[in-house]
């Protein structure tokens, strides 16, 4: 009788002990109600209660929790629908909030956050909805943020997974793409042409100048050339008679004129006699000395002449 009665006791003393002392795992959060109200948040470690008065009415984790929003259909501004569907990220601040600041604060999240979804969707056209993802994912944080405060809990970001228009849609989308990518094809072939018209154009433009240049510098040069060999003759006619003078006043240089002027005298009247066919002979040959003497007349300056005698 008296095992009995012992073990009886010992049975009691353990529901206890089990009543009174709580473990709380790392990263999570207990209320403790005491005759049911809020008595107090159990955080990690040994906790004592007060067994049969006390009790655990929830427990939470606090963790950062994944939570897949289901897919939806949403319309943009454009009246396009979008089958959208994304995840949202949350974290629970406020254990005793969290308790009794809501029913369900998971549901009551994911159906803010989709109704959000669908207002901030409705506000865009089709091709910004793709193009404003990182706005689409903060409006839907601040709207979740602002009214899950009051449930304890911190919506740290949502992103979303897919957007899918309808088939014709995407077929358009398609098609808009595929001829925006041909109209860039053919308006860099253009610009490539307009390019090649430009370079040959500077290129004949060049040669042109380069040529008209080439021909200015020639002409240039020859005028030059044709203007030194022009003085230079008239430098050596110079030289020559300047030489003719002196050589006609030193000795003997008188005789000298005089033998050379016949011999042009006799060849002249050679030439001349060769001729066409008539043959000219002068009219007295026998006067030949008095031709030559008035030939030499001119040279000495006879009457108002060049040359003057001493």
């Amino acid at each position: 009788m008296e095992m009995y009665f012992a073990l009886i006791v010992l049975i009691i003393a353990v529901v206890i002990v089990s009543k009174t002392v709580k473990i709380v795992p790392q990263q999570h959060a207990w209320i403790l109600e005491r005759l049911g109200r809020y008595h107090a948040t159990l955080t990690p470690g040994l906790n004592i209660v007060l067994p049969f008065i006390d009790r655990i009415a929830y427990k939470h984790m606090l963790k950062e929790i994944p939570l897949e929003v289901p897919s939806q259909v949403c319309i943009t501004r454009d009246n396009t629908q979008l089958q959208v569907d994304g995840v949202l990220y949350f974290q629970v601040t406020d254990a005793m909030k969290a308790s009794y600041g809501s029913s369900n604060f998971v549901f009551a999240i994911t159906q803010l956050s989709q109704t959000t979804l669908r207002s901030v969707i409705g506000k865009l056209e089709l091709d910004k909805t793709f193009e404003e993802r990182d706005f689409i994912n903060q409006s839907i944080v601040n709207a979740l943020d602002e009214a899950a405060s009051n449930w304890g809990v911190k919506v740290l970001r949502y992103e979303i997974k897919d957007l899918t228009p309808p088939k014709e849609i995407l077929h358009a989308m398609q098609a808009q793409i595929t001829a925006e990518r041909e109209k860039r094809a053919l308006i860099a072939a253009s610009e490539g042409r307009k390019q090649e018209q430009i370079n040959l154009a500077s290129g004949a433009r060049e040669a042109a100048i380069q040529k008209s240049e080439g021909e200015r510098q020639a002409a240039i040069n020859q005028a030059q050339g044709e203007a030194a060999a022009i003085l230079a003759v008239a430098e050596a006619n110079a030289q020559a008679i300047e030489k003719i003078g002196t050589a006609i006043h030193m000795t003997g240089g008188m005789e000298a004129v005089n033998l050379k002027v016949a011999e042009q005298y006799v060849g002249a009247f050679a030439n001349l006699a060769k001729q066409g066919n008539t043959l000219i002979v002068p009219g007295n040959m026998s006067d030949m000395s008095s031709m030559i003497a008035s030939a030499l007349a001119i040279v000495k300056g006879e009457g108002g002449g060049l040359i003057k005698k001493g």
